[in-house]
This record gives structure tokens, sequence and C-alpha cells, in this order.
């Protein structure tokens, strides 16, 4: 049975009298849902680190601010560089086929952190693992946005986005009771390999699945590309330059400025927080690494799925209402939220007070990372999108996963000068950021208003 509709699309935005058929919306969803799968185990892969912190300073004998590197710098250096050609590439060719290559590769590169036995060794394989899943958000997004009219595609984004929370959960779930059965086994023997550590097999546990995904993307069919600034209708049309898509970033910058820099802030807070949350917890409340995974993994599985989910709705609704700058109005919301939450948080006196603060925070700390894409695939032109994506994708993890787990550790290094300083630093990331991604988003509402109209005579004439 085909996956393409009888009928079409009913989105009066976007159907013109030419315009084919949206993919059956059932099969679209489909689609989300393998991207969201990959996505999730691409979050499993990138922050397991992130539980191991305190074995991992042990055996390799390093500082908070090289751990910092580890979790940030060393995947993001690649994941953001790599993804500008490889944005490029999927603007041209299969972006199926990007993505699986990109899976199977970061599958292979996340074990290979399991082999690592000094701090430059683990620093490379986390350089690889960067380099295989920068293959996945600019491809995903662009096909994305050509299985969902715009009316739709915002709560389709969201859903694709709840990896990131799912992935981050069930890395401190299942990496809590990784940890505890690896630990109750000290005399790890692999075959070929050796002795290795219980970090290291928690590495090789979580990069194993990967290649089940590699599968699973084969059943993913390339989408028709939809709404590019030329009249060319069967996407055979050659990519634009680079310097092209740069010169309109340029002339848009007021739009994309706003857009990129205050959701990057919205990022530098998220990574900052997943990166030293969990050793906040064992050095401030002498939690047990396993309990903290599992207390902190259920809360970002449960409510920040749940936030970025219902941030989705809540911004197609508004949408529908006439506000064309909705995205940027729930995600102010949401800094807003951050702000009073984020900055006592991590000083409250026991971890009841604590989570009790975290609850609020964790259900909207996400909302950036499913309706933000949304609005850029909205105000963008297809043939550009991956590039585009890419783009935005190289400032906010340049900015959010880069320096957000380093920012931390540096206040905790050399501002307070001791390891239960990470409180006071984790308190100064949200009450800093936070404000100042609100003030740079508002101050871009009514540009994005303007792109949004100009969007609508690209999409009016698909």
């Amino acid at each position: 049975m085909s996956h393409i509709a009888d009928h079409p699309a009913a989105d009066p935005r976007t159907a013109g009298p030419r315009a084919p058929a949206w993919p059956r919306r059932s099969y679209a969803w489909y689609v989300v849902g393998v991207l969201t799968v990959a996505y999730t185990f691409s979050f499993v892969d990138r922050q397991i680190l992130s539980l191991l912190v305190g074995p991992v300073r042990r055996d390799l004998g390093i500082s908070d601010t090289q751990i910092s590197l580890l979790q940030g710098l060393a995947f993001a250096l690649f994941y953001t560089i790599l993804g500008l050609p490889i944005g490029r590439l999927a603007d041209r060719t299969s972006r199926r086929r990007v993505i699986a290559v990109g899976i199977g590769l970061w599958s292979v590169m996340t074990m290979v952190c399991g082999l690592a036995s000094s701090f430059w060794t683990l620093f490379l394989a986390r350089m690889g693992v960067g380099v295989g899943e920068a293959t996945l958000s600019p491809a995903a997004y662009s096909i994305v946005a050509d299985y969902f009219p715009p009316r739709v595609l915002p709560k389709a984004m969201s859903v694709y986005s709840m990896g990131i929370f799912v992935g981050a959960g069930l890395a401190f779930i299942l990496g809590g009771a990784v940890i505890d059965l690896t630990t109750a086994n000290t005399d790890w023997v692999l075959p070929l390999i050796g002795p290795v550590r219980p970090w290291q097999m928690t590495f090789f546990a979580v990069g194993l699945p990967g290649f089940l995904v590699v599968a699973l993307m084969a059943s993913v069919r390339e989408p028709r590309r939809r709404g590019r600034l030329t009249d060319d209708r069967e996407g055979a049309a050659p990519p634009v330059p680079l310097i092209d898509v740069l010169r309109f970033l340029i002339a848009r910058r007021r739009t994309y400025g706003a857009h990129f820099f205050g959701i990057a802030l919205m990022a530098l807070m998220g990574y900052g927080a997943a990166a030293w949350i969990p050793e906040f917890a064992v050095r401030t409340y002498g939690m047990a690494r396993g309990d903290i995974g599992l207390a902190y993994g259920a809360g970002i599985l449960v409510l920040s799925t749940g936030g970025i989910v219902a941030a989705g709705w809540l911004t197609s609704h508004l949408a529908a209402k006439g506000f064309s700058d909705a995205s940027f109005r729930v995600i102010i919301g949401a800094a807003l939220i951050i702000f009073v939450t984020g900055s006592m948080a991590t000083l409250m006196p026991t971890p009841t007070g604590f989570f009790l603060l975290m609850a609020p925070l964790l259900l909207v700390s996400g909302v950036s990372n499913g309706i933000g894409p949304a609005a850029l695939q909205l105000i963008t032109p297809n043939e550009m999108r991956a590039q585009v994506s890419a783009v935005y994708l190289f400032v906010i993890n340049m900015i959010g996963l880069g320096l957000g787990p380093t920012v931390v550790a540096v206040m905790t290094d050399y501002l307070f000068g001791y390891d239960g300083g990470v409180k006071y630093s984790l308190a100064l990331l949200h009450a800093g950021a936070a404000p100042l991604a609100a003030v740079i988003l508002w101050r871009g509402l009514r540009h994005l208003r303007a792109s949004e109209a100009e969007a609508a005579a690209w999409r009016a004439k698909d």
C-alpha cells in the first residue's frame, strides 16, 4: 500500500492547485517514531559519561575541568564543525542514508570509549561519537518538515525532540543499573580485549544496541522535498552554495540571531545541568550514583518528555490563533520559570527541597528543543534547510554543549575552589543565562513575525 494519501493536504497555506498530497499521516508519524528512537540512542551514548564522573576521574587521574572537556568540548568540536558539510550533503542526497551511516559510526565510537586508558584516548573517542551524531539532526529536521504541513510541524518536531530527554533519562536510569551490575563484578574480562573496569563495560553495553537502529532506518522512505525558493518541483535542484546560505542568514540576521543565540543560552543551562546534577547530588547529599541515576533519570523521562510535547501542542494552538511568533513566546515563558527554579534548586539544604524545585525546572527545560527547530524549518527554504539547521546546531552546541559543562566546572575549580562548590556554580548558571535568553528572544519577536510572513509566500506557490 502506498504511503501517500489519496487526497491533497488541507492546510490552506501550503496547498496550491498543483500541490501534491502530503504523505499519509500514520506513516509520517511512524517516520518520526524511528527518528525519535535514533535520537534517543544518540543521547544515551552522549549522556552516559555524566553518571561516570567519579570512577573516570579516579581511574584516569583527571580534574573536574578535564571531565567537563570530555562531556562538552570533545564531543561538540567535531559534532558542530562537521555538521556544516554534513548538512550540505543532506540537502543534495539521501537524508536517511546519511543518518544510517552516522548511527553506525557513533555506536562504534561509544564502544571505543570503553577502551580508553587516558584522558586523551577518551577525548579522541568522544570526538568520534560527535562525528557520528553530527549526521542526525540536520537531516532529520529536513525529513520531518517534508512529512508534515506547517500547522502540524511543531507537534511532530517536539515528538522527535523527545528523544533528547528519553535518551538522557534512560542514560541515567539504565546507566545506574549497569553501573550497579558491572560494579558487582570487578573482574570483567572481554574476549580479545582482556580485563576492563566497570565504567568501561558501561560504554560497551550502551553502544551495542545502536546497530539495531541502523537496521530500523531501512524502513524510512526519503520524502519529496517541499517549500523551495525555486520552481523545481522534483527535488533535483543543485545544492545552494554555502556562501548563499550565509548571505540569506545575514540578510535576516535579526530573526536568526535571536533564534540561534536565545536558544543557545537555553542549551547552555540544559547541558551544564545535565553534566553536573548527578555529581552534585553525590557530593552534596551523599546519594549513591545508582540512586541519583534512577531519580534524576525518571524525572527527565517523565517531566521533560511531557513538557516538550506539551510545548509543541501549545505552540500549534497559539499559531492557529494567529500568533506567528508563538514559538518564541513559549520559550520565553520557559526561560522565566527556569530562572526562578534553577537559581534556587541546588541551594536547598535537603534532597526533598532540591527535587521539589527540580520538578518544574525539568518540565520546561527542554521546550526549546522541539519548537525551536520547528520554527527554523518554517522560515527557511527547503533547499537550505539542512545547511541552516547545521549552522543552528553549530551555534547552540558550541555554546550549549561546548561551554555548558565547562562553565560549571571552571566556576567550581577556580571561583569556589572546592568540589562542593558545584551547587553554587549550577545556581549561578541558571541565574545568569535564563533572563538573558528571555531578553534576546523578546527582542526577536517582531522579526520572527516578518520572516514567517515571507516564508508563507514560498509555501503558497508549492
